[in-house]
C-alpha cells in the first residue's frame, strides 16, 4: 500500500509531499487493525442479532424493553 506523506513549513509555506511504500511494520500493523475491527464488528452485528431475536421471542420492542429496565 501507498502512503503519502505531506509536512509543511509553516515558517516557509513550503508543502513538501512524499509518497511511499508501507514498511513490513506498517503492513503488519494495518492488518492486525484491520483484523481486530473485523472481529469486533462480527462480535457486535452477533449481538444484535441475539438481542433482536430475544426481544422478538419476548413479543416487546426496544423501547419497552427500556422501560422495564429503568
Amino acid at each position: 500500500m501507498k502512503i503519502t506523506e505531506k509536512e509543511f513549513n509553516a515558517l516557509t509555506g513550503e508543502t513538501t509531499v512524499t509518497e511511499r511504500d508501507e514498511t513490513p511494520q506498517e503492513q503488519a500493523q494495518r492488518e492486525a487493525a484491520e483484523a481486530e475491527f473485523a472481529a469486533r464488528k462480527a462480535e457486535a452485528d452477533a449481538n444484535a442479532t441475539a438481542k433482536a431475536a430475544l426481544l422478538a421471542q419476548l413479543g416487546i420492542t426496544e423501547e419497552q424493553a427500556k422501560l422495564l429496565l429503568s
